[in-house]
């Protein structure tokens, strides 16, 4: 059941009316069951998984607040990790980790065979792993108290609107949202309402168009040179982004309409000045995980400026992994730790250049240099994300700079997937989408959305509306339903 479909809006306005309509005491009941009716529709067996690795969590909570001996305590921590990491290693990196042994074997001249198991990947099983974990860990922390409502703590790891691609939340924000007692709200609403709204635009109008020419050429990246690799790897930076930040925002929306607040997981990403900066624009959720329960613990930025680095490999190198079993997104993760690296290494440098030039580093030209390198830098990472293989990567930044420009004149561009309409379209949606996010950087759009007249707030609704219809489920012929960020 995708958050795209009618099926969806069906579920969710039975689920919205149960909740208002049905007693406090109970609504987390229904809440609990709509979630795992949600995730069984992908797949009914997998939801005894998810609910395997919640009773693991669970009882581990329970067993270190109730120890107090610290050793005993970081036993029941440590199982609680290694039993649902190992759940995660087996259905994700299973067959990765056999592939690799046996080419490595194969390039070192002896024979090693290790069966591969046919292993559907479930959806969502790194979200919802990951935030079972980060209970455990606040709970080893003394951060909150151990869950003794079992249902009320399934509902935490298995919470719909953000179940299968995040955000990832911490118990501390959203696990006793669920003892509150939340009366129907009209603004709070409205405001859901309009951010489901934009996601789904953002998914349906903008990166379902998009995928389109993507996929066409990623497919088969050999037969092209020059200008449609550099098109497409532009267009998929702005697929992934608004496919992502659309499922965030309709998960967002979706929690704020039961009076549940989930974290924010995107500011304007590429409006980023630097590698680091983009980082904490771009699935905050995640990163924001790796800092509390990984980076920090490890010495974070307290340690000398060699294990400072070393950390930072360490978190962009399991992130990449994290993201898919393949080397290319290792590779993708490990050069966004390189070039964080030489961000700061190269501070000097820019710092010098800046005084002997008399940059004014608050000028609009500066500013706007900044954050077109920032772009192009993860432009040319995405690369690894989105291609099949190294090899299609390699060939990919290989072939990208070869500037061929007759192709935009000679009908080449309307042949790879997208027509002229659609092609232009897709151009102009692009840049209607980097004004309305240069507008968020200035002012919050959403509010000020809000605050205006009833016939002003409806005409832009309406809009919203018919471009989802026309642009979206009309206007495109082959929209990619399934959202990218299911595959991890």
């Amino acid at each position: 059941m995708l958050f795209n479909s009618i099926e969806y809006l069906i579920f969710f306005l039975i689920v919205s009316i149960l909740y208002y309509i049905l007693p406090y005491r109970f609504r987390w009941i229904m809440l609990l069951s709509a979630s795992y009716y949600f995730y069984a529709c992908w797949s009914p067996k997998y939801a005894l998984l998810m609910l395997l690795s919640t009773l693991i969590t669970y009882l581990s909570g329970l067993l270190m607040e109730k120890e107090t001996e610290v050793k005993r305590k970081k036993l029941w921590l440590f199982m609680s990790f290694f039993l649902n990491l190992s759940i995660l290693f087996f259905f994700k990196y299973f067959n990765f980790t056999v592939n690799t042994i046996e080419r490595l074997s194969a390039y070192l001249k002896f024979s090693i065979s290790i069966p591969n198991f046919e292993i559907l990947l479930p959806v969502g099983i790194s979200f919802y792993t990951f935030q079972a974990l980060s209970y455990t860990m606040d709970v080893y922390r003394k951060d909150i108290k151990a869950q003794r409502n079992f249902g009320k703590y399934a509902l935490f790891v298995s919470f719909f609107p953000g179940l299968v691609v995040g955000p990832i939340e911490k118990s501390t924000n959203l696990l006793y949202q669920f003892d509150e007692n939340i009366d129907f709200d009209y603004n709070r609403t409205k405001d859901g309402l309009l951010m489901m709204l934009w996601g789904l635009i953002k998914k349906i109008v903008i990166a379902d168009r998009l995928a389109i020419l993507v996929n066409t050429v990623y497919q088969e990246p050999q037969i092209y040179y020059g200008m449609p690799l550099l098109v497409a790897s532009i267009f998929f930076s702005f697929q992934i982004y608004c496919d992502f930040s659309g499922y965030s925002d309709m998960a967002i929306g979706c929690a704020k309409i039961f009076g549940y607040d989930l974290m924010e997981n995107f500011k304007r990403p590429y409006f980023s000045q630097s590698i680091a900066e983009f980082w904490r624009r771009w699935h905050i959720s995640l990163n924001t995980w790796f800092k509390d329960y990984l980076y920090v613990p490890l010495g974070g930025s307290k340690v000398g400026k060699l294990r400072r680095y070393l950390n930072i490999m360490i978190i962009f190198t399991i992130s990449g992994l994290w993201h898919g079993a393949a080397w290319n997104y290792v590779v993708w993760g490990f050069g966004h730790g390189m070039l964080q690296i030489l961000g700061y290494e190269l501070k000097s440098v820019r710092d010098f250049f800046v005084k002997i030039l008399k940059v004014d580093r608050q000028t609009f030209s500066h500013k706007l240099f900044k954050i077109l390198v920032t772009f192009f830098l993860v432009n040319i990472m995405l690369v690894f994300f989105r291609a099949n293989s190294l090899r299609d990567s390699v060939h990919v930044l290989r072939k990208m700079f070869r500037m061929n420009f007759w192709t935009f004149f000679d009908g080449t561009m309307y042949r790879l997937g997208l027509d002229e309409y659609d092609f232009k379209l897709s151009i102009k949606l692009i840049c209607f989408l980097l004004i309305v996010d240069f507008i968020g950087e200035q002012i919050n759009f959403k509010e000020f959305l809000l605050k205006q007249g009833l016939p002003f707030r409806w005409l832009v609704y309406f809009i919203g509306i018919f471009s989802v219809v026309i642009f979206g489920i009309y206007g495109n012929n082959e929209i990619v339903s399934n959202f990218i960020y299911f595959q991890f």
